[in-house]
């Protein structure tokens, strides 16, 4: 039986374990990304491990989260960051060089190697035949440490592309599509292989906005060949020597294949609150629209600004709607002015704001009171953009500027005549804003300089035989990061004070859970299904531990959050019978009992104190995973080991 893309890689890099769908495997990682919002914790975290300098191939610390400096604490893990990376062996791209994604796809990205980065957003590099992983910030300081990464070793899907997209018609709205047909669940455990003949007409910046929105499917990654496409764009980048071709066997197996014919799709809207809420943008015709946003680490590519410019010129946007631009890069944005089409976008009446993530984590550009934003980013979660009654959806470039001109949801195709865009045969190559680090020998010299506002990282607990502890907390169904551990202006900043960032902690939820939790001491919250969608951030994680969560129990887990819960100590357990979820009262007193017993049986029992009823739940770890709890988390496990 012949391989997939994903299966060839992943032999390539296999520490330990079987290639099974649902057995646990090692990876070894050749390279890493961070970026600030995550970042510093899991440098915090690589210093607890005593490694002098990292043992990867190449690991990339960026800045493009936290570039809103209303206050000395973001400043202060710049320079953290910084320092830390001089001195282990990590390179350092400064504030206004790009979003973490954009830049690594041109300048680091090489196909067949293997990335994990502490964003969930990482499977971008799938656009350039990598095999790229979201992960949590203690599991990329392990693999920059050299140890491997561990995933349970996924199915593979496939997606068969054929036809052309129509003018108009974006990969953004072939993410849509994929979204309407599979949800935010559908890729839980699953690879995705996009492959056919349509591939061959769509340009690496497209493939790597499709790989990007893999994300939102709750896939482990999502892929692309490398192909002579890809090769064009590494030539134009000047790093055709990191080229190869990577193709699946032509008898490769799938466990689903999914057929979309391009040239059928037209342009797509995501509505709120959730990715896959996807409609035609013709049936929202005529919605007002108050604000939009392009650019994000999904839409900010010189092919996307380029279609922006050529639409944008020699118009100005609608009174009504104010519009921001956002390019991807340093390299994204000098391009744009060289070529004049940075004067077509100014010109229309459009905010250009630096390349940064910025509105896509709620840092700036919030939207007005109950305003319809529409952006060309990859979530709209409720809350997320910093105005609470907020109605953010996403769409296509193309979309985005129709709707900018004439202040209405409308179909990019009443605009008349698509320019045509041409990607360069070469890009312009500035890597002055990518500091290296210090020697071997000259880092013995560098200090790491630490602000007031980093604080140590927070002890975890080992797992006991027993837990009894008040249920502080339940929830519903498709629960996000955003929910446990929101982001934004005022957040963001407090990613390396977890005392201060856990007064945020759930309160799109309920903000009185983290007063309760205190109280509580210890405690259990319990979920409904694909609790923890959504970012790879891990403060989702150590937070609640901090605040004494012990236990968390859902229908289902997101992949990296469930990843993550275990790496901070927290037991993550599931519902045999999703049904007796609708049992359990917040208030409730819980027991659970025989834990170590029980995680080797798989199974352990709930019992209800409060009312005297019990309920089997599922615990289906591996022998390390059963390890790493027992021990108290991921660091104490490796400190251990």
């Amino acid at each position: 039986m012949g391989m997939t893309i994903a299966q060839k890689i992943i032999q390539n890099h296999l520490v330990s374990g079987e290639m099974i769908p649902g057995h646990e495997i090692a990876l070894r990682i050749d390279q890493t990304l961070t970026q600030d919002a995550t970042g510093t914790m899991a440098y915090l975290e690589f210093e607890t491990m005593g490694i002098d300098r990292v043992r990867t191939e190449l690991s990339v610390a960026y800045i493009d989260h936290n570039t809103l400096q209303c206050g000395f604490e973001n400043a202060d893990d710049h320079r953290y960051i910084q320092t830390v990376a001089k001195k282990h062996g990590i390179r350092f791209s400064r504030p206004g060089n790009g979003i973490c994604h954009q830049v690594h796809l041109e300048r680091f990205g090489v196909p067949g190697k293997t990335l994990i980065g502490s964003d969930s957003h990482t499977p971008t590099g799938g656009g350039i035949g990598m095999l790229a992983f979201g992960a949590g910030g203690m599991d990329v300081a392990v693999a920059m440490g050299g140890g491997a990464y561990y995933i349970t070793m996924p199915k593979m899907f496939k997606v068969n592309l054929t036809g052309k997209l129509r003018p108009f018609v974006t990969a953004k709205d072939v993410s849509l599509e994929i979204l309407r047909i599979l949800s935010v669940k559908g890729g839980v455990g699953a690879i995705i292989e996009w492959g056919g003949e349509g591939v061959k007409t769509l340009s690496v910046p497209e493939r790597a906005t499709i790989t990007n929105m893999g994300t939102e499917l709750g896939a482990t990654t999502s892929i692309f060949p490398s192909d002579d496409i890809t090769r064009d764009f590494l030539r134009a980048e000047g790093r055709e020597a990191d080229w190869s071709a990577l193709a699946s066997d032509p008898d490769a197996e799938y466990d689903r294949v999914i057929d979309i014919d391009l040239s059928t799709l037209e342009p797509l809207i995501a509505c709120p609150h959730s990715p896959d809420n996807v409609k035609k943008v013709s049936e929202l015709k005529g919605t007002k629209v108050d604000q939009v946003c392009i650019g994000s680490c999904t839409n900010s590519s010189l092919m996307d600004m380029l279609k922006v410019a050529a639409l944008l010129k020699g118009r100005t946007i609608d009174p009504s709607v104010s519009l921001s631009i956002s390019p991807g890069s340093k390299q994204v944005l000098s391009m744009l002015a060289a070529s004049g089409a940075l004067n077509d976008i100014l010109a229309s009446g459009a905010r250009v704001l630096e390349c940064a993530c910025g509105p896509c984590i709620g840092m700036g550009f919030s939207p007005n009171s109950a305003g319809v934003s529409l952006r060309t980013f990859n979530r709209n979660f409720l809350g997320r953009s910093g105005t609470a009654d907020a109605g953010v959806h996403l769409v296509s470039p193309e979309t985005a500027v129709a709707a900018a001109l004439t202040g209405y949801v409308t179909d990019p195709r009443l605009l008349g005549e698509m320019p045509a865009i041409e990607m360069p045969e070469a890009f312009k190559i500035d890597d002055s804003a990518v500091i290296l680090p210090a020697s071997p020998d000259e880092a013995k010299d560098v200090q790491v300089v630490r602000g007031p506002n980093i604080k140590p990282f927070p002890q975890s607990r080992a797992v006991g035989d027993a837990i009894e502890a008040p249920l502080t907390l339940k929830v519903g169904d498709n629960i996000t990061t955003d929910h446990i551990m929101p982001a934004g202006a005022k957040i963001l900043p407090y990613r390396s004070n977890i005392p201060h960032l856990s007064q945020f902690c759930f309160g799109v939820c309920d903000a009185t859970f983290p007063e309760r939790a205190k109280a509580a001491g210890e405690s259990i919250v319990v979920g409904g299904g694909n609790y923890g969608q959504g970012s790879s951030r891990e403060h989702a994680a150590l937070v609640p531990m901090y605040l004494g969560v012990r236990a968390v129990i859902a229908k289902s887990f997101a992949r990296i959050h469930v990843a993550n819960l275990i790496n901070a100590g927290i037991l993550p357990l599931t519902f045999v019978n999703p049904d007796d979820y609708d049992a359990l009262t917040q208030g409730d007193r819980l027991a659970l009992r025989g834990i170590h017993a029980g995680m080797d049986s798989g199974t352990i029992t709930l019992e209800d104190v409060t009312t005297g009823k019990s309920f089997p739940l599922a615990c289906d770890f591996t022998e390390r995973q059963k390890e790493m709890l027992k021990a108290g988390g991921l660091l104490a496990y490796t400190a251990r080991h």
